[in-house]
């Protein structure tokens, strides 16, 4: 029989009612990647886990059990940063959505962790948001296998060049000429390197690594909505009308 787990570095990614008084809880943990917990009784008016059991909050787990489905046993809640912000708050839904439908179940990505905890914390700064979510969606990408150079065709193997213009293929990457497969047309070379150089500052280079990270999460998501982005939309709506 295994032993019980103890002290394991955890988010929680969503959560649901199970059964009358308990929980469903996705959660996403350092060394045992995504996986589901119950939480006995978490869903009672006088449990302390329901407030505990919070998105985007720093905990260290207890569980045990045999199987897929682990019982939670203990939860020590650490000290870290806050999404005051509406759009911090949306973004970071739109993170623990990619790894709750996309990251497959118990298959532990060290740097994808440290890389969503970077990424809560700059959310919580109050700087631009767009860079800090296409860092995010390209650990992401590469913890999967679908990373590519932004600076590198794969079809024809040459390097991107300025004034030349280019299509994305979210099973290739960026090619040179279009295929069956190319989702996009008619990227600029100049805005691929200010991307592959890190560069996300000027306005073509957020739109160009926005549209090419929007075809690459909807290929990998494989028709899975993301409700964040309803909440981005309503959100924008209301910027507008205001």
């Amino acid at each position: 029989m295994r032993e019980p787990e103890q002290q394991e570095p955890a988010y929680v990614l969503h959560r649901r009612a199970w059964r009358e008084t308990s929980l469903l809880v996705d959660v996403f943990t350092l060394n045992r990647g995504r996986m589901t917990l119950i939480a006995r009784g978490a869903n009672s008016a006088k449990s302390p886990l329901k407030a505990q059991l919070q998105p985007f909050q720093p905990l260290l787990l207890d569980w045990t059990g045999r199987g897929d489905l682990k019982t939670l046993t203990q939860v020590d809640v650490r000290p870290g940063p806050e999404l005051r912000r509406t759009q911090a708050l949306y973004s970071g839904l739109y993170l623990n959505e990619l790894l709750q439908k996309i990251l497959p179940p118990a298959d532990p990505h060290p740097t994808l962790f440290a890389a969503y905890i970077d990424a809560i914390a700059r959310l919580s700064e109050g700087g631009a948001i767009e860079p800090v979510l296409r860092r995010f969606e390209r650990t992401f990408a590469s913890a999967l296998g679908y990373d590519f150079a932004w600076d590198q065709t794969t079809d024809t193997r040459a390097p991107v060049e300025p004034g030349n213009t280019y299509c994305y293929d979210p099973e290739q990457g960026i090619v040179c000429q279009p295929c069956p497969t190319v989702r996009l047309q008619g990227l600029p070379g100049e805005t691929l390197l200010a991307i592959e150089a890190g560069d996300l500052e000027a306005p073509d280079a957020r739109r160009v690594a926005k549209k090419v990270m929007r075809v690459l999460m909807d290929y990998l998501l494989q028709g899975k909505p993301l409700n964040s982005r309803a909440l981005f939309m309503h959100l924008r709506g209301e910027n507008h009308e205001s």
